[in-house]
């Protein structure tokens, strides 16, 4: 179930909000320039379906999106559990960074944890099964796809070095919680 949980950037313990609703999640998120919306496939998809069988399913969303915001690449991501390079590809973002431009991910399946430092505040969004999430660029923010990642996700660019992450040095990651396998965030 996706979740939005606030906390004071200097108190990880101690949420001083958290809801489940999605209208919630987009009203809140919404006030810090974060868009969070709910997307319905128009026919089924799964884990391993080819990439265009995904963007079919979703097309009108897509190019909605495309033409709202001028993006120039969509494409699909799928990491499984068993993924050999799984503990490399988490450990990537763990750490606080921004980007070049918005960061805009659909969850088609599966979940990931978006922790974004905005002020002296940290939101915490559990994105699950139909979230998209958009974190605006220059957003200090780290992800974290859990030790078991099992997600498939549609990645939306304007600009090919534009996901590059830019790290602070900041620790504040490594305080707040992780998104573990069999947690109940």
């Amino acid at each position: 179930m996706s979740r939005l949980r606030m906390f004071d950037h200097d108190a990880p313990q101690a949420p001083l909000l958290a809801t489940h609703g999605h209208a919630d999640i987009a009203a809140e998120l919404a006030k810090i320039g974060v868009a969070f919306e709910q997307w319905q496939a128009t026919q089924p998809v799964q884990p391993g379906d080819a990439p265009e069988t995904i963007m079919a399913a979703y097309r009108a969303d897509i190019d909605r999106l495309v033409a709202e915001r001028g993006f120039r690449s969509v494409d699909v991501v799928s990491i499984a559990p068993d993924n050999p390079n799984r503990e490399a590809m988490r450990a990537k973002f763990l750490d606080e960074h921004a980007h070049k431009e918005d960061e805009v991910r659909f969850f088609v399946a599966g979940s990931g944890l978006f922790s974004l430092h905005v002020g002296e505040k940290v939101y915490e969004v559990l994105c699950e099964a139909g979230d998209l999430i958009s974190v605006p660029d220059g957003t200090t923010h780290w992800f974290d796809m859990g030790p078991e990642p099992s997600f498939v996700a549609i990645r939306f660019f304007t600009e090919p070095d534009g996901w590059v992450g830019h790290f602070t040095g900041s620790d504040i990651a490594q305080r707040f919680p992780r998104l573990e396998a069999g947690s109940a965030l």
